[in-house]
């Protein structure tokens, strides 16, 4: 599996983005590498994707919304396959349910990737003779942010169906962690202030990220680091899951109803769990992960704290250069944080949950037709995680980007930040 770096850079007229689109397109195919067209059929929930529909639907992108848009007679590849690999753009027309894409057993994987293969190749011939059309460049990029969106979706699609195998078969031989102790956690007083957060203006960013606007902060602090497995462990050993008063009324009925007692991979032993590279040993000092927002909750009332805001976040994490445990490192797993100064792990390793539900900002307008559909109808009980993922793309993040969930959805690496209100003593 490759490992290169593949991050897409902010929307220009250069040449140069003709040389992303096949990096981010060629980053798409070799994470699918290792899959049979087996793997890359099945559908574990209705929640994930089949590997060839993330494949299908990422170049049906480019042809509704750029091909079939800006080249004059462009052919289709297959007339049926804006039916299959539609989303939820519901003004683009009708789409196959989603709970149901892993009966798509055909086109098969060989047509899919065919079908990759000719969207690249019209979208090279229009980059070719367009280069310097800016309105087609920042379309491309908002394409290749989505395809990136995908390859973190790809992985942990498939890290839940191989999970459902009673043979628990590796994604790849992956490389181990690097072994060390947890820091120290300490807190970090934060002053209140009005703040701004959202989106600067300079390169590409969604529409959710705007507009930029001043929120009030009060006094809290900030855990220096995430919430480790070996921390939650106490919290699963302490009875957590069994005490209603730690419990939103929701993850209460969630808990009891799923039957749930540890986090999602955790094996009954509460010493191993599942992996992109298998069974491995549970790593005390790596941040815990996949867990949904109503154990980050419970988690956070148990230790006697709270999560932070989504404004706490971004202003606390802006000052950060976005530097961590991506994707691209090649690992596809948390890691025990860095014995450092101030805020570590704001970036990489494990989505962090906030306390924020999932809103338009102040004076927000989504994007003008379909692609308006992207962010602004899914604004509705959801809640936001901030800072990416060991399965993320290095260079898709930033301080205002904005990832959403429903609370009981727990198969992406989300993780748990602990705040506290006013100042430590």
């Amino acid at each position: 599996m490759s490992t290169a770096s593949h991050a897409v850079a902010p929307a220009s007229a250069g040449s140069g983005l003709a040389g992303t689109f096949r990096k981010v397109r060629a980053r798409t195919r070799a994470l699918a590498a290792p899959l049979s067209a087996e793997d890359a059929c099945v559908q574990s929930m209705p929640d994930a994707s089949p590997a060839k529909w993330h494949l299908a639907h990422t170049s049906w992108f480019f042809e509704s919304f750029i091909l079939g848009e800006q080249v004059p007679g462009y052919r289709v590849f297959h007339e049926r396959y804006g039916y299959l690999f539609n989303s939820y753009y519901m003004t683009v027309g009708q789409m196959h349910r989603r709970p149901l894409r892993g009966l798509i057993t055909r086109p098969s994987l060989d047509d899919v990737l065919d079908y990759r293969t000719h969207v690249d190749e019209s979208m090279e011939r229009l980059l070719a003779a367009r280069a310097g059309d800016a309105a087609l460049a920042w379309l491309v990029t908002l394409g290749l942010n989505h395809e990136q969106q995908h390859q973190e979706l790809l992985l942990t699609d498939i890290k839940h169906l191989f999970s459902c195998n009673p043979l628990l078969p590796a994604y790849a031989d992956m490389p181990a962690a690097p072994e060390a102790p947890a820091p120290r956690l300490a807190w970090l007083p934060r002053n209140g202030s009005t703040a701004e957060i959202g989106h600067e203006g300079s390169g590409f960013a969604f529409d959710n990220e705007t507009p930029r606007h001043r929120t009030l902060l009060e006094d809290h602090a900030l855990a220096s680091r995430p919430v480790t497995n070996g921390e939650y462990l106490e919290f699963v050993r302490a009875g957590g899951y069994a005490d209603p008063a730690l419990w939103l009324s929701d993850g209460w009925t969630t808990i009891q109803t799923e039957g749930w007692q540890r986090p999602l991979y955790w094996r009954e032993d509460l010493a191993s769990e599942f992996t992109l590279g298998g069974v491995r040993p549970l790593d005390p000092a790596a941040p815990v992960s996949h867990v949904s927002y109503f154990e980050a909750d419970a988690y956070a009332r148990w230790a006697g704290a709270r999560l932070p805001t989504e404004a706490e976040w971004e202003v606390a994490a802006a000052a950060l250069p976005v530097q961590g445990n991506f994707a691209d490192a090649g690992l596809l797993h948390p890691r025990a944080a860095p014995a450092t100064a101030g805020l570590a792990q704001a970036w990489g390793d494990v989505w962090e949950w906030t306390m924020s539900p999932y809103a338009p900002y102040p004076g927000f307008r989504p994007q003008a037709g379909s692609l308006g559909e992207y962010n602004g109808k899914f604004m509705c009980s959801q809640m936001v995680l901030r800072g990416g993922s060991c399965a993320t793309p290095a260079g898709h993040v930033r301080a205002s980007y904005r990832n959403f969930f429903y609370p009981h959805q727990r198969w992406q690496f989300t993780g748990i930040r602990l705040a506290r209100d006013g100042m430590p003593g």
